[in-house]
């Protein structure tokens, strides 16, 4: 197997992982009792990624070769992810949030580093072999995506969407990539002896990249870009799901089918990372970034507009634009961080990077999400052909604006702000 094809399926199983339970986690946790809660199950991704891909980061850097880490990880996130989807399934309609909610907790503590891990990982074993990562890594990426989709219709097609069995799913994957991981080349720890201070030591070189201001500036709107990440992962579903209470729209196959039809989604992301090396080269990080930006408008505008019905081909379109907007920002911003940061200190600063946008920003765009969603909705039960199902039903297209709305605000914001100066050709900034 080429070192290029051993990469292509460990991120295949990388991103599986996490598309068996992220965009139809929330229509178990309605029927299940937990359905208040549901911006908190997103917001602790958040949470536990303002600490541990950098903690993490910083063993790969120093002490635990950055491949066997991530196998470590993979394992101990699959064992609590498996605990918790046996409890869902034992307790039906009867979970107790706590305890629940503990384990999956544990889970993604362990699993959120793996996604800037991978990316070390992936990067170091290219350089190594001497590829240059711009162009061989977003191919090798794509199939990340792929893994997702496959996942989602997985879950989908065999009716786990309501059920705690895509958890199992889930688990069942990362124990394959745990292991897995142990079989990929060696990606060794910084040997450098020279006396460091107690904060070298300890990897928090990192954070010296606020002192340059065009760092600074990148992951501050990294941050409030990251607002935006979680927001449909967490309630695209339940809102798709809403019309079913809507004797018109309850039989369409969006409605049905609601994974699939988002899973269009990462089926546009796919193809947009393979444009990634194009746009970076002649249009440079920060128009690819306004880019990325103004396409979270139309994201949340375009579902504000649609339905499953008439109004299907704006949800389509939705999710078309979704490539755009998380692929042109996230795969390029990691490049753009590889980049611009030294080697010694390279895993620290993609944990940094992670930290801003699936930390910080993450938790508080999930939170906050929640919060409308709270204002212009409510789970309640409603009767649809003979069966009461608990559906989130209210002003949904309020919700969708009010997002898009400050989408625009932050990608005005960037464009004054953001100074740049992109060299044509290159993709060094």
């Amino acid at each position: 197997m080429s070192l290029k094809t051993r990469l292509i399926v460990m991120n295949f199983l990388q991103f599986a992982v996490w598309g068996a339970y992220l965009t139809s986690m929330s229509r178990y946790l309605g029927p299940a009792g937990m359905g208040s809660h549901i911006g908190i199950f997103y917001s602790v991704q958040g949470i536990v990624s303002i600490f541990m891909p950098a903690l993490i980061g910083i063993i790969a850097d120093r002490w635990v070769p950055a491949q066997k880490l991530l196998g470590i990880c993979h394992i101990l996130a699959a064992i609590f992810m498996i605990s918790a989807g046996l409890y869902g399934l034992n307790s039906g309609t009867g979970v107790e949030f706590g305890y629940f909610f503990t384990l999956y907790t544990l889970s993604v503590a362990f699993y959120m580093p793996t996604l800037a891990l991978s990316n070390s990982v992936a990067y170091t074993i290219l350089e190594r072999a001497g590829f240059d990562t711009v162009k061989a890594f977003p191919p090798i990426r794509v199939f990340g995506t792929v893994g997702f989709i496959c996942s989602m219709w997985l879950v989908d097609i065999l009716g786990y969407q309501t059920s705690s069995m895509q958890f199992i799913v889930s688990a069942v994957l990362g124990i394959v990539l745990g292991l897995y991981a142990f079989t990929l080349p060696n990606c060794p720890v910084t040997t450098d002896t020279q006396d460091k201070t107690l904060a070298q030591r300890l990897g928090l070189d990192a954070f010296k990249l606020f002192k340059q201001r065009r760092m600074a500036l990148f992951f501050i709107f990294s941050m409030l870009l990251g607002v935006s990440l979680q927001i449909t992962n967490g309630f695209a579903n339940p809102f798709i799901a809403s019309f079913e209470a809507n004797p018109i729209y309850s039989d369409t196959f969006g409605v049905q089918h609601s994974n699939i039809l988002i899973s269009l989604s990462q089926i546009s992301e796919a193809i947009c990372i393979l444009l990634i090396p194009f746009f970076l080269s002649r249009f440079g990080i920060k128009k690819v970034i306004l880019i990325a930006m103004f396409a979270w408008v139309l994201r949340f505008g375009l579902f504000g507009l649609g339905n499953p019905g008439s109004g299907l081909w704006l949800l389509i379109l939705s999710m078309l634009v979704y490539g755009v907007a998380f692929d042109f920002f996230n795969v390029s911003g990691s490049l753009f961080v590889d980049k611009e940061t030294p080697h010694n200190i390279r895993a620290s600063a993609q944990g940094m990077f992670m930290l801003m946008t699936n930390g910080i920003g993450a938790t508080i765009g999930t939170l906050g999400a929640q919060w409308v969603v709270n204002q212009f909705t409510s789970w309640q039960d409603v009767v649809v052909n003979g069966q009461t199902k608990s559906l989130m039903i209210g002003n949904w297209q309020s919700v969708w604006l009010i997002f898009a709305l400050y989408a625009l605000v932050v990608t005005i914001l960037f464009g004054i702000l953001f100074k740049y100066k992109h060299k044509p050709a290159s993709t060094e900034n």
